[in-house]
């Protein structure tokens, strides 16, 4: 609807200007041709020969006698002789006074003046119709910026981070725009993605206790059988059956590695996570940190100027973990402090809310550990594990502690 009242105010200018441009040509045909005022002014010559005064002054022209001399003229600079008047296109007609030959009217068409009123005319609507254009087109800019451009790149922007593994930032619901309609459908596919997410990280746990259970029941019996195997060879007096003992001795070992390996790799596979960190300008981190606050919640804060040795994808994602977790365990006000100590580029993030036990910040970068106080919220405990491991990975730090009135995460990112 919008774009059609656009693309109408648009052709209505359009022939407006037309109009404009007829209209002054059709004035400009008018004062050339018009034979009525030409014909009254050479009428009132006639009738009032010798009184200038009361000569009809319509238009502009010259009054010259038989020998070519000036009898009257409406006004100084127009053309006083034939040969002038011929110069000039102008209108040359015979004075006829009581039947008798007076001399020549000479009329001046080149009308300089009107015409460059008129021209003057002309500019003024030509200016007046292309400011008129120019702010519809700004307006039409402006709207399709705001309503189409904008909310393509924030959908863009949301795709990025869905493909990043990112579910827990929900698109902002916005529907008027032309993408309205989809941010819902966009958020609930990520609502969605999220659920399939957890519930695959439940299988995954349940197959992590499985493993976990099934080793402690194969060492057991293996345990069982290594000892006696190495008391039957301790006993026998047989080389024989000493070195049969032996046999088994050595394939309980190789089980136990088996076993042990198997535990292993389902329970750290998870540090696999590609980190390609580079050479960035401190300036970039402020962009981050506000794409994660997508509540807005952390204010005005300011990032020292330097060079960082980060990867941006991981950092994003570090923010992430840090804002998420405020969100869901504080929900309060977040305040951002950045200062250089030392060989880092320090960013405080802290909130305002209960903190967690003392003896429990140490865990919390544990693996599937979670503090006590997320008992009711959904969860997985990884975040502050690969926040930690992220700034392993890119040669920084992750600090946590509680404030006197809240919780506080400090990044410590290597500068270069």
């Amino acid at each position: 609807m919008k774009k059609a009242l656009f693309i109408l105010m648009l052709v209505i200018t359009f022939i407006a200007e037309a109009l404009a441009c007829f209209f002054m040509l059709t004035k400009i045909q008018d004062i050339k041709t018009d034979p009525v005022k030409v014909n009254e002014c050479v009428y009132s010559v006639t009738d009032n020969f010798g009184d200038g005064s009361k000569y009809n002054k319509q238009l502009d022209y010259v009054v010259i006698d038989n020998d070519g001399k000036l009898i009257y003229k409406t006004k100084d600079g127009l053309a006083e002789s034939i040969n002038e008047a011929v110069k000039t296109r102008g209108l040359i007609l015979d004075l006829i006074v009581d039947g008798e030959q007076k001399g020549k009217i000479i009329f001046d068409y080149s009308m300089g003046s009107q015409l460059a009123e008129m021209k003057r005319n002309i500019v003024t609507v030509f200016a007046v119709i292309g400011i008129l254009q120019t702010a519809i087109v700004v307006i039409w800019y402006i709207y399709i910026k705001r309503s189409v451009i904008t909310p393509f790149k924030k959908l863009n922007s949301f795709a990025a981070r869905v493909a990043e593994g990112n579910l827990d930032i929900p698109l902002e619901m916005d529907r008027g725009h032309v993408f309205g309609a989809f941010t819902e459908s966009f958020d609930l596919m990520r609502s969605e993605l999220k659920k399939a997410r957890i519930a695959e990280k439940k299988a995954s746990d349940e197959k992590k206790d499985m493993v976990a259970k099934l080793s402690h029941d194969i060492k057991t019996p293996v345990a069982s059988i290594k000892s006696t195997s190495e008391v039957g060879m301790a006993i026998t007096k047989e080389e024989r059956t000493k070195e049969m003992f032996g046999v088994i001795n050595a394939k309980t070992d190789q089980i136990k590695s088996l076993v042990d390996n198997l535990f292993t790799s389902s329970v750290h596979d998870i540090t696999e996570i590609e980190v390609n960190p580079g050479t960035q300008p401190s300036d970039v981190i402020a962009g981050l940190i506000r794409n994660s606050d997508y509540l807005k919640r952390a204010g005005d804060f300011s990032i020292p100027e330097c060079n960082v040795f980060i990867d941006k994808l991981r950092l994003q994602q570090v923010f992430d973990n840090v804002f998420m977790n405020s969100y869901k365990y504080a929900d309060t006000a977040i305040k951002v402090v950045a200062d250089i100590a030392g060989d880092y580029l320090v960013i405080r993030i802290s909130d305002e809310g209960p903190g967690v036990k003392e003896e429990e910040i140490p865990l919390l970068k544990e693996k599937f550990r979670r503090g006590s106080n997320a008992s009711d919220k959904d969860g997985a405990g990884l975040g502050l594990f690969l926040t930690d491991y992220f700034m392993e990975k890119m040669d920084g730090q992750l600090g946590l502690k509680n404030l006197e009135k809240g919780f506080e995460v400090s990044v410590y990112i290597r500068t270069a």
